[in-house]
């Protein structure tokens, strides 16, 4: 695989990202288009093109949220059990004065980075994008959704 880094960490799912949303906006755009060109059967291409764009929103949508909401659990749940290795004790004080950004962004940085890159978001509250460009030894993360 390649290395991982700022520039490529960016996951697309294939199926759905470059067949079906495009399909479905090639349809929507036919049915937009027919909805203006076709006088005899607009009322049709108007409701075709609205149950194609409810599909669309409804598959970006679900997909996202189910996957995002597993995501970001998994994500607070690493980020607890990493703190807990590295210094021993529990991380609720600490995560709560974080956002879920920066903590997403440190998961990132390898355990040598993330000491410091953690001291500088709670002394900063430093963006998660800044926290991302700050990592030096870069800890890919290839199985995100």
């Amino acid at each position: 695989m390649k290395k991982q880094d700022y520039s490529n960490h960016i996951r697309f799912y294939a199926p759905h990202h470059f067949i079906y949303l495009p399909l479905l906006f090639i349809l929507l755009g036919t049915g937009l288009w027919m909805s203006f060109a076709s006088t005899d059967q607009q009322i049709i291409w108007i409701l075709f093109s609205a149950v194609i764009f409810l599909l669309t929103y409804l598959a970006v949508m679900i997909r996202q949220h189910y996957a995002l909401t597993l995501q970001d659990r998994l994500l607070r749940l690493e980020f607890k059990q990493r703190y807990f290795e590295l210094f021993g004790k529990r991380s609720d004080d600490v995560e709560n004065q974080l956002s879920f950004g920066q903590i997403a962004a440190l998961r990132f940085a390898h355990d040598g980075e993330f000491r410091e890159l953690l001291e500088m978001a709670l002394a900063d509250n430093t963006s998660p994008k800044e926290i991302k460009k700050a990592i030096k030894n870069w800890k890919p993360d290839y199985r995100r959704v």
